[in-house]
């Protein structure tokens, strides 16, 4: 198979259509992962908050047996 040395618009024009339809694609996708992103943090910062809770209540648990 032997390449061309020179394109045709046409073939120019497809080539910048998928490039365009790949970088549409890629945006989507980077929404996507910044919104799982937020999600994540939610839910970390929701553990840390459930286990300064217990530590605070397991504290308060020996304090009150002294």
């Amino acid at each position: 198979m032997r390449l061309r040395s020179t394109w045709t618009d046409s073939r120019l024009d497809d080539l910048n259509g998928r490039v365009t339809e790949i970088s549409n694609r890629l945006d989507g996708l980077s929404s996507r992962v910044d919104g799982l992103q937020h999600t994540m943090i939610g839910g970390f910062l929701t553990l840390v908050v459930i286990m300064v809770g217990g530590f605070m209540g397991l504290a308060g648990l020996i304090v009150s047996k002294l």
